[in-house]
């Protein structure tokens, strides 16, 4: 122990100069570089103070942050698209690479931008310039410029306005973020606009003041009317919409126009209406009864039953942009009275009589016509002068609920149905009067309906039948009985078992035949079943 001591300390006394020494050496050196060269980066304690930018895989500069190299990113794409003279899309994956340095030198902010507008540069998407996008519903279509876009919504225009008394406007929608520009329809003559336009104070000073204005065009003669197109507008919603798109995205103004305007087939709703089949409303909407029945999964064939109320979807022309107008005109018409009822409380509601036939009057019409595109939507008059007055048609009919009819056995097989046929037998008719359901022997038999009993037993070719009258003067009739429950003369309600299935008369084999008579003639029961 006592020879390593002095040796020991001998080193450590030589290590501690060196260390002094060392420390001097570095103090002096980091004070010359802060006051020789001020371009240099302090030194810090606290983690990374120099970043490596790169941009899309290139080495861009050095900076102090990451703060900076977002500024300088911001500065280089604005630098850019000055430039270019429009907005320049490009891709730019910025990253950096932080490090810890005593000493170093950041990069200008000139270098290091300039070196990013030349890497963007090389990977420049696309030069995008200011257009607008018109978007009509789901529709959209992009434009170079707002001239374009007013050209074709006013070709929409005149289209029904060949004068161009109309004048499309874009006007900025100020509840808008983004800039969204809305259309406005201006007119020198304000007459129109003004003169059908309800006042805003009331409903019973609204029709007030419709009947003043009714009672003033009774007062006018035809002549006094300044006929022609009173109002036009758009049927649908309009934006037009402020963006930067490239030259490949734009639609040039004669293609866009055709676009907008031309008819195309358009799917739209359309409500059944008391009385309508599905063969008029083919006829009145003009739509193959076929492509009707493809386009609605509720219908199954043309026997399909509708419904007032019911929604049918069906395909309309129209164009993309809808224009509605209404139009003051004069016309002559020969036109028909409306029908006028007789309600008879002790008749049922299939029941009908006429009592006056009608005859069509003749009148001179003023009237405003609502048009959307080329479709009439509503007329209203505004002064008619009777010339000859219509006689109108008067129909006597029924207020009561007329009974039902039900099927008389429960299962069965259609095994004939009503109308033409093969004899199924020798003798037998080629016209079936009813339906036949093939059924077991002893399956039972229910009144199709309410009524008194007028046959029971044996009926030749029937076998044994039964048949029963019914209070809306209707008559069913069972054949081929095995059993008769009932007698003549009985009472028997809807459902009420009056006999049993069998297989007599002429026939062929175990079954139900039914029939149902209207004014003593057979129909095909199937259209009377519930």
């Amino acid at each position: 122990m006592k020879i390593l001591e002095k040796p020991m300390k001998k080193i450590t006394k030589y290590y501690l100069e060196i260390r002094i020494a060392h420390l001097r050496a570095a103090t002096f050196v980091s004070l010359a570089c802060f006051l020789l060269f001020p371009g240099f980066h302090k030194i810090e304690s606290t983690g990374n103070n120099m970043y490596t930018v790169f941009l899309n895989g290139e080495e861009a500069g050095l900076v102090d942050s990451e703060e900076t190299a977002d500024e300088y990113l911001r500065q280089a794409r604005t630098d850019l698209a000055r430039e270019a003279g429009s907005l320049v899309f490009v891709d730019a994956d910025l990253k950096t690479e932080g490090r810890e340095l005593l000493v170093g030198k950041v990069d200008s902010k000139e270098t290091v931008v300039e070196n990013m507008c030349r890497i963007l540069q090389k990977d420049k998407i696309t030069d995008r310039s200011l257009a607008y996008t018109i978007k009509i519903n789901e529709f959209t279509v992009n434009i170079r410029n707002a001239e374009g876009v007013i050209e074709i919504l006013q070709a929409a225009l005149s289209k029904y306005d060949p004068d161009n008394e109309f004048q499309i406007e874009l006007v900025l929608d100020p509840e808008r973020e983004i800039n969204v520009l809305t259309t406005r329809i201006t007119t020198s003559d304000v007459r129109a606009k003004e003169a059908y336009e309800l006042p805003k104070a009331g409903v019973e000073k609204a029709f007030y003041e419709m009947d003043e204005l009714s009672e003033a065009n009774l007062q006018m003669s035809f002549d006094d009317f300044d006929y022609g197109l009173v109002d036009l507008y758009y049927e649908d919603e309009i934006e037009v919409i402020e963006t930067y798109l490239g030259a490949e995205e734009l639609t040039d103004v004669n293609t866009a126009k055709e676009i907008l305007t031309k008819d195309q087939e358009k799917n739209t709703v359309y409500e059944v209406q008391p009385g309508d089949t599905l063969s008029e409303i083919s006829l009145e909407t003009e739509i193959p009864l076929d492509r009707i029945i493809e386009m609605n999964e509720t219908l199954e064939d043309e026997n399909s039953t509708i419904r007032a109320g019911d929604e049918l979807i069906i395909t309309i022309p129209e164009p993309e942009l809808s224009v509605g107008r209404r139009e003051e005109i004069y016309y002559e018409e020969d036109y028909d009275a409306p029908i006028e009822y007789i309600y008879n409380d002790a008749w049922y509601t299939t029941d009908s009589v006429v009592r006056q036939q009608p005859s069509a009057g003749h009148r001179n019409v003023a009237a405003v016509v609502t048009y959307r595109n080329a479709s009439v939507t509503d007329t209203e008059i505004l002064k008619e002068e009777v010339t000859i007055a219509p006689v109108p048609k008067i129909v006597e009919i029924g207020t009561r609920i007329p009974p039902t009819y039900i099927k008389p056995i429960s299962g069965g097989r259609i095994s004939s149905r009503f109308g033409r046929r093969s004899a199924p037998t020798r003798g037998a008719s080629t016209y079936h009067r009813g339906i036949d359901w093939a059924t077991p022997i002893g399956t039972a038999v229910s009144a199709s309906c309410s009524g008194t009993v007028t046959r029971a037993g044996w009926g030749s070719g029937y076998g044994y039948v039964v048949y029963i009258n019914h209070e809306d003067g209707r008559q069913t009739r069972y054949g081929h009985l095995s059993k008769v429950l009932v007698k003549v003369g009985q009472r028997v309600n809807q459902g009420d078992k009056i006999a049993l299935s069998g297989n007599t008369g002429r026939s062929t084999g175990p079954h139900l035949h039914f029939e149902i008579l209207i004014g003593g003639s057979q129909v095909n029961p199937l259209d009377y079943l519930n």
